[in-house]
């Protein structure tokens, strides 16, 4: 096992650092669905005690992305359709308002670093970067809401929104779908420009509809990583 010691950073502790670490290797799909998580062997790993370990685990079990099992261990849960489902809805529900308020008024700096974002996007479509576009695709939503003067609105979400982007990290790999976001995304942002507000509304409905449209291909796939019904 790789040892990687944490990094002291001011005003996070080990606990919240471990669960940031362990939240993203569950949605990188590294930490895959199935997974026994020992408290012992990640605290040796990052070398931390037990404790941080334990609340680390507890605040992920809060956002459902492991299972404790009393006298058995935690696991990493296994992607549920259901859950996902309904992480879309509320998840539209609050970035369809967002495009509508970003019409309304919207921060010229942050402008700016949304153009600089597509472009980036552009690179790694072309490449066939899926790691580097995830990444973008994330800033890039993060940004709307914080052009737009929403960013607790963007916190609201960012726990359900975890468990559709393990579904997504897999599409991803797939070309002629990050092409296809990254083309909504330009949209998106147009509409913003040209102050649309019921077409910046309808292009991100059809965007965050459309995140998991091979979702059912994913699933024939990778039929171990989700939870059977």
């Amino acid at each position: 096992m790789n040892v990687q010691i944490l990094t002291a950073i001011p005003g996070e502790t080990a606990a919240y650092q471990l669960e940031k670490q362990l939240r993203e290797a569950i949605i990188q799909l590294e930490l895959l669905p199935g997974t026994r998580l020992s408290e012992q062997e990640i605290a040796t790993r990052y070398g931390v005690s037990r404790q941080p370990v334990r609340e680390a685990l507890i605040a992920l079990a809060k956002s459902n992305l492991v299972e404790i099992r009393p006298n058995r261990g935690t696991v990493v849960v296994r992607i549920s359709v259901q859950q996902m489902l309904e992480a879309r809805f509320v998840r539209e529900a609050v970035e369809t308002a967002v495009a509508r308020r970003a019409c309304e008024s919207f921060d010229s700096w942050v402008l700016q670093r949304i153009k600089t974002n597509l472009e980036q996007q552009e690179r790694a479509v072309a490449k066939g970067d899926h790691i580097a576009f995830a990444d973008l695709d994330q800033q890039f939503h993060q940004m709307i809401a914080k052009g737009a003067g929403c960013t607790l609105a963007w916190s609201a979400i960012a726990d359900m929104k975890a468990h559709t982007d393990r579904v997504c990290n897999l599409t991803l790999k797939y070309p002629d779908t990050r092409a296809d976001l990254l083309t909504q995304h330009r949209a998106i942002l147009d509409a913003i420009i040209a102050r649309d507000a019921d077409k910046a509304e309808r292009i991100m409905r059809e965007h965050l509809q459309s995140i998991l449209g091979d979702l059912s291909t994913v699933e024939s796939e990778f039929p171990d990583l989700f939870e059977q019904s």
